[in-house]
Parts: structure tokens; C-alpha cells; sequence
């Protein structure tokens, strides 16, 4: 059974100026445990894309199955982690924030408790159990929001853009501590990002989406070993590739942030 399967997914929406297309026939799979990326400039559809597998959104046409089974609303076999960091409840801490899902699910305290530490041990963040997000750093509350997204065990994790609002050198950091994290738990993850450099450094697949409607134009495979190198020849080649197909330079890209730059 195929983890994920999008199966000729249109997305339009309802503007004063009559209905206009999001995204258009998408189609494409995902296996098991893949870490895939989803690039492309604004208004390609990326993140309305990832807010329909997420369940936030309903296709007009098409439909996409998680499991085998039809996604129609969000479900806890699916976390999801935003680029804003007001997604944490400033009145929980740490530990109060990741175990929020599992208290939802009516698992008892000492358990919750327990799972919480370990998803915190695992995005390094075991010494602020009791920080409240107004003490931590950016980089540190997106890192809590992943041990969140982890914490109820979903099958498949989804994130749109989750480290753009963050300076160079925490993003670089962040990446390294995703692989990681993504090694470990082999989670499925569809990841969205406008930064080509990133999706080469952590991405299995990459796919490439263009604008007006929303279409997926390539789905290129990365075959470089993990942990990937960002100064490689190879590494540079793929990235030199997929920013020809999204119509950039290296000097553009280089304007947004590098991986690792």
C-alpha cells in the first residue's frame, strides 16, 4: 500500500473577480519513510498542495488517500508544523505544548509527560522542559513544534516552509537537526520550501510546481548519500538543475539563503 497518493488533485478559489485556479490536475505518490520536497515561486500552489494532503482544504477535483484511506479533514495520523511560530500556545511550556495532542487523545499524564521529554530529548531541547515559547529562540520554538508534530506518532509529517522566518545560521542548524530527527523516526515528510539549496540538502525527491494554475513540472530524485555535503560538485549540480527548471540563477538563489551558505 502506497503511504501517500495524490491522483489528479484541482484546487480553485472563490475571488470577488470570479474563481481562480490554484492548483490543476497534480498527481504523484510517495513511498514509505521518503522525505519529499515540494519547490516552486509564490503562487504555484505548494502550500494550498500541502494544506490539502493536510486536510485544511478540500480539492475540487481528485482525491488523495493516506494509508489507503481518503483524506477528508484533518486526522492525527498526519502533524503538521507551520514557518509561524505563534502555532505554540503561549500559555503551555515546553513540555505543556508537546504533549498537548497526546492530552487531546486522552493518554494519562505520566505517559504524555513521558513521551514529551523524549520527543524533546530528540530536537535537543531536554533542558528547557519548562521554558515557556516567549524564552526561547525561534529556532527553539520551531524545534518544540516539531516534537509536538511528533509526539502522537502520525504516519506522515507535513511542513510548509517551517524555517524561512529564520536567519541564515539557525536554518543551516535546523536542517542538520530535521535529518537527523528524519533518520531516526523515519517518518514520511512532504515539506514545502521556495529555497532549492534546502530541498537538495534533505530532500529524497524533489518536486518542482509552476504557477498559474499550480502544475507539477518534474519530479527529480536525489541521489546523494546522507549526511550530503552542500559544497560538492554533485550537490551543486542538482541545485544548478533545478533552479534552470524553475527559470533562476545560482546568484538568484543565493539572494534567499543557502543551505549551509
Amino acid at each position: 500500500m502506497v503511504p501517500i497518493e495524490v491522483n489528479d488533485v484541482s484546487l480553485v478559489y472563490d475571488t470577488p473577480a470570479g474563481t481562480v485556479p490554484g492548483v490543476k490536475d497534480v498527481s504523484f505518490t510517495i513511498d514509505a519513510s521518503q522525505f519529499i520536497c515540494i519547490v516552486g515561486p509564490s503562487g504555484c500552489g505548494k502550500s494550498t498542495l500541502l494544506n490539502c494532503i493536510a486536510g485544511f482544504l478540500n480539492p475540487a477535483a481528485g482525491e488523495i488517500r493516506i494509508d489507503g484511506k481518503k483524506v477528508d479533514g484533518h486526522g492525527m495520523d498526519r502533524g503538521v508544523v507551520f514557518q509561524d511560530f505563534a502555532q505554540l500556545f503561549p500559555w503551555r511550556t515546553a513540555l505543556g505544548n508537546v504533549s498537548f495532542g497526546l492530552e487531546m487523545k486522552g493518554v494519562d499524564r505520566d505517559e504524555r509527560d513521558k513521551v514529551a521529554r523524549e520527543q524533546l530529548r530528540l530536537v535537543k531541547l531536554e533542558k528547557f522542559v519548562d521554558a515557556y515559547p516567549h524564552h526561547l529562540s525561534g529556532g527553539m520554538q520551531q524545534r518544540v513544534a516539531i516534537a509536538r508534530a511528533l509526539a502522537y506518532n502520525p504516519s506522515v509529517l507535513l511542513m510548509d516552509e517551517p524555517f524561512a522566518a529564520l536567519d541564515a545560521l539557525t536554518r543551516d542548524d535546523m536542517q542538520r537537526l530535521l535529518a537527523d530527527v528524519w533518520r531516526e523516526t523515519r517518518k514520511t515528510v512532504v515539506y514545502v520550501t521556495h529555497n532549492v539549496a534546502e530541498a537538495v540538502y534533505l530532500a529524497d525527491r524533489v518536486l518542482v510546481m509552476t504557477p498559474h494554475p499550480g502544475t507539477l513540472k518534474l519530479d527529480m530524485p536525489i541521489a546523494l548519500p546522507r549526511p550530503r555535503d552542500p559544497l560538492s560538485v554533485e550537490f551543486l549540480e542538482y541545485q544548478k538543475e533545478l533552479l534552470g527548471h524553475l527559470g533562476h540563477n545560482a546568484a538568484d538563489q543565493k539572494t534567499n539563503g543557502n543551505a549551509h551558505s
